[in-house]
C-alpha cells in the first residue's frame, strides 16, 4: 500500500520585487530569516511566520520519511490565491506560481505532486489555466469556496466546475477569507470558527441551488478540513428540507443523497470525529490530509487513521492512499515503490 497525502501547501521564495508585479502594498512575499525560519509578508505588513517545510523540498521529503509518506500532493498557501486583481494580472500570477510548484515537485517527481492555482474571477481564464496546468503535469486544481461574494453556485464558478468535470481535472476547494473577521479577533476563531463553516457554506451552496444536478458526475471535487461543519450539521440541514418549501426550492432530493457527487480530507484530529465523517461519507470518500506543514495541520501525519482503532485494515488502506489514488488518477505504478 502506498501512502498519499492529498492536502499540504507550499510557498515558494516569492521575493519582494516579484510579488510587487501584482501589488506591491499586499501581494505576498516570503522573508527568509538568518536561522532558516520565515514569514510570509503582504507588502509592509507581517501575515504569518513560516517554516522552511513550506519552500524546501528537501526539509519536505525528510518529514515524509519520518511518517511514512510516500506521496505528497501539495497546493498554494490560499494567500498567494490573488482573487481580488484584474484577471489579466491575475492570469499572468497563476502561471508563475504554477510554474514554481513545478519547479518544487521536480526536485522529487515521484513523491511530490502539484495542484495549480487558477484565476478564479475569469471563468473562461480560469478553465484555460487549469488545462495549460493538466498538461503541463498538475495534477487538478485547489480553489477557494468563493469569489468575493459569490458561492460556489455562481453560474461562472459551475462552468469553471463542469469545464474540470469534462477535462478530467480534480478539484480541491479550500476555505479563505473567513466570513466575521470583524467579530473574531483574538484566539484564531476565524480559523476555529468561520474556516468550517466557509467549507459547509461551499457544499450546501452546491446542494440546495440544485448545481449538483447540473454538474457532469465526471466531476472529482474534494473539501478540505473533513468538509468543514458539513457532516456534524447534515441531520439540520435535512430536518430543514423536509420542514420548508424554501430550502427545497431548487434542491430535488434530499440533501444528504448528495454525499457520494464530493469526498473530503480526514482533518479532524479526533477519533470520534473521524468516526462520524466516514459513517457519513463513507470511508471510500475520505482521503489523507494533513494540511502540512502549519501548526493547524496533523503534526505526525497519518496517526490518526492508522491508529484508529474503530476502521477495518480496508477502511483505513482506502483513506491513507486507495482513494486519492483513485481520485486524482495516480496508478500504482507511478507511485514510489
Amino acid at each position: 500500500m502506498r501512502v498519499i497525502d492529498m492536502h499540504t501547501h507550499f510557498f515558494p521564495r516569492i521575493t519582494r520585487e516579484e510579488a510587487a508585479q501584482l501589488d506591491a502594498q499586499r501581494a505576498p512575499w516570503l522573508q527568509v530569516n538568518a536561522d532558516g525560519s520565515g514569514q510570509i509578508m503582504t507588502g509592509d505588513k507581517p501575515f504569518r511566520p513560516v517554516r522552511e517545510l513550506l519552500w524546501e523540498p528537501a526539509r519536505r521529503l525528510e518529514a515524509m520519511e519520518r511518517d511514512g509518506i510516500d506521496v505528497q500532493i501539495f497546493c498554494a498557501t490560499p494567500v498567494m490565491f490573488g482573487y481580488a486583481y484584474p484577471a489579466a494580472a491575475a492570469l499572468a500570477w497563476c502561471q508563475r506560481m504554477n510554474d514554481r510548484a513545478l519547479e518544487f515537485a521536480a526536485q522529487a517527481p515521484q513523491r511530490l505532486k502539484a495542484l495549480a492555482q487558477v484565476p478564479l474571477q475569469d471563468s473562461d481564464a480560469a478553465c484555460r489555466e487549469a488545462s495549460r496546468a493538466k498538461a503541463a503535469g498538475h495534477l487538478g486544481v485547489q480553489i477557494g469556496n468563493h469569489m468575493g461574494e459569490k458561492n460556489l453556485d455562481d453560474a461562472g464558478l459551475v462552468a469553471f466546475l463542469a469545464h474540470c468535470g469534462h477535462e478530467g481535472i480534480p478539484v480541491l476547494v479550500h476555505p479563505w477569507d473567513m466570513m466575521g473577521a470583524e467579530r473574531m479577533k483574538k484566539w484564531m476563531l476565524p480559523w476555529l470558527v468561520s474556516m468550517p463553516a466557509e467549507t459547509q457554506l461551499g457544499i450546501l451552496s452546491l446542494i440546495l441551488s440544485g448545481a449538483f444536478e447540473r454538474l457532469p458526475r465526471t466531476l472529482k471535487i474534494c473539501f478540505a478540513h473533513g468538509g468543514g461543519s458539513f457532516a456534524w450539521l447534515l441531520g439540520r440541514v435535512d430536518n430543514a428540507w423536509q420542514q420548508r418549501d424554501i430550502v427545497r426550492q431548487d434542491c430535488p432530493q434530499r440533501p444528504s443523497s448528495y454525499v457520494d457527487r464530493f469526498s473530503v480530507d480526514s482533518a479532524v484530529f479526533d477519533e470520534g470525529a473521524l468516526s462520524m465523517l466516514v459513517d457519513v461519507m463513507g470511508a471510500e470518500r475520505v482521503m489523507l490530509g494533513s494540511d502540512a506543514p502549519f501548526p493547524l495541520g496533523e503534526q505526525r501525519v497519518g496517526t490518526l487513521v492508522r491508529a484508529h482503532a474503530g476502521l477495518g485494515d480496508a477502511a483505513k488502506q482506502a483513506i491513507l492512499g486507495g482513494n486519492a489514488a483513485k481520485f486524482f488518477g495516480l496508478a500504482q505504478a507511478a507511485l514510489p515503490a
